[in-house]
């Protein structure tokens, strides 16, 4: 996976697009600081087109009967606004449901992070949990946990 990895750590643009998508990282997103994401979830996936890696999550919770947590979820900056992003979480949900026999799917996104929470509200998620956490420069910043149930897909 390390020509995938070397590309998926270009995705991020900016230090508050690495915070969304991996807050523990330092930008720019190193392939150590992701292979050893990657070595500590589950089900890492890709989208690829034309050969090329488009799009990127996994799992950092996987519980078989009970809870999957998506995360990590990143789509190149190229291939933004053109239904990639709703593909990857399909294959996420779908993957929770049939793997692991999910009972519920959890995506967590922080408040500042406007496209992120329309877009999983798009896909059924619902808010359910708000936990206060500290941005990258200390300030108050809330993450917002959504989930999506079995039965409501």
């Amino acid at each position: 996976m390390t020509r995938k990895t070397f590309i998926i750590c270009g995705f991020p643009q900016s230090e508050d697009e690495l915070f969304f998508l991996f807050p523990k990282a330092e930008f720019p997103l190193s392939s150590s600081q992701l292979r050893d994401a990657i070595a500590q979830r589950s089900d890492s996936t890709v989208v690829e087109l034309g050969g090329e890696v488009i799009a990127f999550a996994n799992f950092y919770r996987w519980e078989s009967g009970g809870r999957c947590s998506i995360g990590n979820v990143i789509v190149s900056p190229a291939a933004r606004g053109r239904g990639v992003g709703r593909y990857l979480i399909e294959q996420m949900i779908a993957l929770a449901f049939s793997k692991h026999q999910a009972a519920e799917i959890i995506v967590s996104c922080f408040n500042q992070n406007i496209a992120g929470l329309l877009f999983y509200q798009m896909l059924g998620f619902q808010p359910y949990a708000i936990e206060e956490r500290q941005g990258r420069k200390g300030n108050r910043i809330a993450l917002i946990h959504l989930r999506l149930s079995r039965n409501a897909t």
